[in-house]
């Protein structure tokens, strides 16, 4: 069986020897103390998503690529972890197989806030990375001065990168983006020059505004863009990687150090041995057939009732269900009952009668998964962009980690 690939990637070649350079989150020139660098060969990065990039899951994306990728949170709220809420603390929390390269990503507004959260991180709970959460379109995080909103206010951008850069000390911070509030309102030139001047080992551009959300095409000629602009840091690209050829094309285009996966690894775990494959000139491994996709199903089920419980881990495999078995043939029927599954038992009853022999379909690598269409008008707080050089902390009383 042949690798399975889109009509867009029909005629691209596995990496040339040398092309693909390993991403290195090593000191910068603004560092005070150098550090052993942090590797990901290949350059290859896990996007943190709400209720979906939780230990179990990475667990699953790790397996497939022998650990070789960047595997990150969902996202921390900064103050719920401060406060030690006990859901934030399970969230932030790593798998026994994730203890040599701890990466977590953080959420909020208030520069002490988080700059006490990344203290606690680096000295209590030893992690390795910290990411920053800048490119947040959802209303609840950007109404309130949050998420994607920051970059409007780079003097509060700055400070909020300063203090946790500080806070963190040897270990590596970086940060992630969109493009801006909208097409009027680009703030991604100057998010990744504050970064760079600030001391983050990189940044990453989802390549859209956040009033795009996830609707029409990443641009990545934005991403070539940032890459000129930013020039003593790696630059990441995030934005329409669903195939492991994407990568490819992405690196080519934009001249980019690294990718940034999110959507397309939703029910396809197996995509970061796709990726690292093709990165380090090899040809991907054939797609798993259905019996190998209701496998890993099952087996990221019993990962999350581990993690969870089994009532809470259902309840979690639920939006997954769909995603794992986008494209095939029959299966929608099977649907319903899985969307309601409460136990395992259940989800053995749901996925019965489902043949283990169908071949992988072409329509579910760049089907939609998880976020739709729409575009939205961004919410911020009143008078948010009145003043954009103020420095003032919205503090955000609603945000709290969810999934």
């Amino acid at each position: 069986m042949t690798s399975v690939r889109s009509e867009l990637n029909r005629d691209v070649e596995v990496a040339r020897p040398g092309e693909v350079a390993p991403l290195v989150l090593g000191a910068t020139a603004a560092s005070s103390v150098s550090q052993a660098a942090l590797t990901i060969d290949p350059p290859v990065v896990l996007a943190p998503m709400a209720g979906v990039t939780n230990a179990p899951f990475r667990t699953l994306c790790r397996r497939f690529s022998a650990d070789r990728c960047l595997y990150v949170s969902e996202m921390i709220t900064a103050r719920a972890f401060v406060e030690g809420h006990a859901r934030t603390l399970k969230l932030a929390s790593f798998g026994a197989d994730e203890q040599t390269r701890k990466s977590i990503q953080l959420y909020g507004t208030n520069p002490a806030t988080l700059a006490e959260a990344t203290r606690v991180l680096v000295a209590e709970w030893g992690v390795h990375h910290i990411d920053m959460n800048f490119g947040c379109p959802v209303r609840k995080v950007t109404q309130n001065g949050g998420g994607a909103a920051i970059p409007a206010r780079p003097s509060l951008l700055r400070r909020i990168v300063r203090s946790v850069v500080r806070a963190a000390g040897d270990v590596p911070v970086t940060i992630k983006f969109r493009k801006g509030i909208d097409d009027r309102l680009l703030t991604f030139l100057d998010a990744g020059r504050i970064g760079e001047e600030e001391g983050v080992r990189a940044v990453a551009l989802h390549a859209r505004t956040a009033a795009q959300l996830y609707s029409g095409e990443a641009d990545w000629d934005a991403i070539a863009a940032l890459k000129r602009h930013v020039r003593t840091i790696p630059v990441l690209g995030n934005g329409d990687v669903f195939e492991c050829w994407d990568a490819l094309r992405m690196l080519r285009a934009t001249g980019c150090d690294g990718v940034v996966v999110g959507r397309g690894c939703l029910g396809r775990p197996w995509l970061f041995g796709e990726l690292c494959a093709v990165l380090t000139g090899n040809e991907p491994p054939p797609p798993p057939a259905s019996g190998a996709v209701l496998d890993t199903l099952r087996e990221h089920a019993r990962l999350l009732a581990e993690f969870f419980g089994e009532r809470h881990g259902m309840m979690q495999l639920r939006k997954f269900t769909g995603w794992y078995l986008k494209g095939f043939p029959g299966v929608k029927k099977h649907l319903p009952a899985l969307h309601l599954v409460e136990t395992l038992a259940d989800l053995e009853a749901g996925l019965a009668g489902i043949p283990r022999d169908l071949p992988y379909p072409e329509s579910g690598l760049r089907a939609r998964r998880c976020k739709g269409g729409r575009t939205q008008e961004v919410a911020l707080p009143q008078g948010f962009l009145t003043c954009r050089d103020e420095d003032l902390v919205v503090e955000d009383p609603t945000a709290m980690d969810g999934g």
